[in-house]
């Protein structure tokens, strides 16, 4: 499709594939190569969250064979441009992240530039490169952990986001990596919603965002996925699950361990603990109609609407399942199942795809749906994005969505490269919920 990029997008949370790794992380690469082969994009982008696994400091050295498992692939042959950003130095509490980065470029695409954060320019890519261990002095990269005092119980987690920023084709944009915070019991999850959990969560991205809105950098068009963690009202699918039932509690030491709903028959409907929620009938409730019903209670992301967007879900959700290797189309009877996994979208990074209506290039899912690929299916956007050849599609994307917004266009910003070219950006400001929306793009003379 001549002015486009196939452009895959994928995030994964790959921690338990490395608590098995002798046979997980044959079949999670198997399942991902082969979903590289049928979708056949041109720039593919994976983004990992805890890598090396929980138990990181013995588990950290299988990392390298997932990297060259996938970097000696038939299916990856023809990128012959590699870009590797693996977070692994767990020595250091402050700045440790687990996260991971993979980017890989088809020899078809010859405009390719990442952006130096140090510099503030953009450089071309060529080669393999694999930066890991203590990434710290990359500059190609921008990485942060979330605030100290963001993490539940006052102790350091693995939790925050990692960032590039591409040229492709004259397109630009931002892909950022993130992994926000879990929910540690399902008793403190039900007792209001939001929880204190999503609460945290709210306060984390929000802090992301602002941050990359304020920031020294030009904002640009950025595609955001990660381990969002987001999670279901857990108390509004209680309520749903458990009507004409009544409540029972298993007596413990510390006040009760686990509550029991009982229908009139007396027969135990849904079993709850800390870390335990079990169904009678739990893989027929949770997979029926792709778990569709749940989808009014996910509803974490309504805070951000008019920040975020997402393409319509319409597949399971992706977390908890099943970690051993015969049961990968089974849940965990630990949490109530949630889309914890997505690819989000800004306002202007919609602007860069055609509108799926118009296009059946658009496809968003999961990996593996009926594979073993740990407690997390990796969920994918498969979509194309105009190159800068159709960059007034762009603008008349724009001008079509908010015709209505009052814009303005701001004088030329010359900004020279590392090459001797200048880069010369445009910035279109939109006013959109209270604050300016910069439409970001790139001519180099």
């Amino acid at each position: 499709m001549a002015g486009y990029v196939p452009v895959l997008l994928i995030t994964a949370n790959v921690g338990s594939i490395f608590e098995e790794p002798g046979v997980m992380l044959n079949v999670w690469t198997e399942e991902f190569l082969a979903t590289i082969a049928r979708l056949d994009p041109k720039f593919i982008a994976l983004h990992c969250q805890e890598v090396g696994g929980k138990n990181y400091e013995q588990s950290m050295r299988h990392v390298e064979y997932f990297v060259r498992l996938l970097m000696s692939s038939e299916e990856l042959r023809l990128f012959d441009k590699v870009r590797v950003f693996l977070d692994e130095d767990f020595s250091s509490a402050e700045h440790f992240t687990a996260l991971g980065n993979f980017y890989f470029i088809h020899e078809s695409l010859k405009d390719v530039l990442l952006w130096d954060f140090k510099e503030s320019s953009f450089s071309p890519v060529s080669g393999k490169d694999v930066h890991s261990g203590n990434i710290e002095a990359v500059t190609t990269k921008e990485k942060a952990k979330f605030p100290q005092d963001f993490f539940p119980e006052c102790k350091w987690s693995r939790k925050g986001f990692l960032r590039t920023r591409w040229s492709i084709n004259g397109t630009v944009f931002d892909l950022i990596n993130i992994h926000l915070f879990h929910d540690a019991s399902n008793f403190v999850a039900m007792e209001t919603f939001p929880s204190v959990y999503s609460k945290t969560r709210r306060r984390a991205l929000e802090h992301t965002l602002d941050r990359f809105h304020n920031d020294q950098y030009p904002n640009v068009p950025y595609f955001l996925f990660g381990d969002f963690n987001f999670r279901t009202d857990t108390a509004g699918v209680i309520k749903k699950l458990t009507e004409d039932t009544q409540e029972s509690k298993l007596p413990s030491k510390n006040n009760f361990s686990k509550l029991q709903f009982h229908n009139k028959d007396d027969h135990l409907i849904l079993t709850l603990g800390k870390k335990e929620f079990s169904h009678f009938e739990h893989q027929d409730v949770f997979m029926k109609n792709s778990g569709q019903w749940l989808r009014e209670y996910d509803r974490e992301l309504e805070d951000f609407e008019g920040r975020l967007l997402e393409y319509p879900i319409n597949f399971l959700p992706s977390y908890p399942f099943e970690e051993n290797i015969d049961e990968g189309s089974n849940y965990m009877q630990t949490r109530v199942p949630a889309w914890c996994d997505r690819v989000l979208l800004s306002p202007t990074a919609k602007t860069l795809a055609p509108d799926a209506s118009a296009s059946d290039a658009v496809e968003y899912g999961i990996i593996g749906p009926t594979t073993c690929m740990g407690d997390h299916k990796p969920v994918y956007l498969r979509i194309v994005l105009l190159s800068e050849a159709d960059g007034s599609r762009v603008e008349n994307h724009v001008a079509e969505k908010l015709r209505s917004r009052p814009a303005s266009i701001t004088s030329p910003q010359e900004i020279c490269n590392s090459n001797g070219t200048a880069t010369i950006t445009r910035y279109i400001h939109i006013k959109h919920a209270d604050s300016p929306v910069k439409i970001f793009r790139e001519t180099t003379v």
